[in-house]
């Protein structure tokens, strides 16, 4: 995949996570500058979930894009022609994105260590207090 100069989901714009990501993808897209990697998931996946939490039409706001405008313009055209998430709202979207960017959840590692550990004498699955044990030691 090709490198560009997007910026991190971790980013906020106006307290949100993604936003300003999905705002980078529109406006290199409209550049001819995004590489076609990207193209196929533009409007789609967490593009996608922001819009929709937004309640915003994702072909409207890259058409709102295209005019220009700050980041923040561009946010509070969002807030005006879509809703206007509370406190609650805005920590929940931004705690779901966080724990979305996760590499590595942690029911996937403790998965991967416990089969590592597990002793390779033992064709059978090892007692459930071995695998208790073993999963407190993980989290």
């Amino acid at each position: 995949m090709a490198t560009v100069a997007l910026r991190s989901p971790s980013e906020k714009v106006g307290g949100l996570f993604y936003f300003g990501r999905m705002l980078d993808k529109i406006r290199l897209h409209a550049k001819g500058e995004l590489p076609p990697d990207y193209h196929a998931n533009l409007g789609k996946g967490f593009d996608e979930k922001c819009a929709n939490f937004l309640r915003i039409n994702y072909d409207q706001l890259v058409e709102r894009v295209k005019r220009g405008g700050m980041d923040e313009e561009i946010l509070q055209w969002c807030l005006e022609n879509g809703r206007r998430p509370d406190e609650t709202d805005v920590y929940v979207w931004n705690e779901f994105m966080r724990k979305r960017r996760r590499r590595r959840p942690w029911h996937y590692s403790a998965k991967v260590s416990i089969r590592s550990a597990r002793p390779k004498s033992s064709s059978v699955n090892p007692p459930l207090l071995w695998v208790e044990r073993t999963k407190r030691t993980l989290l």
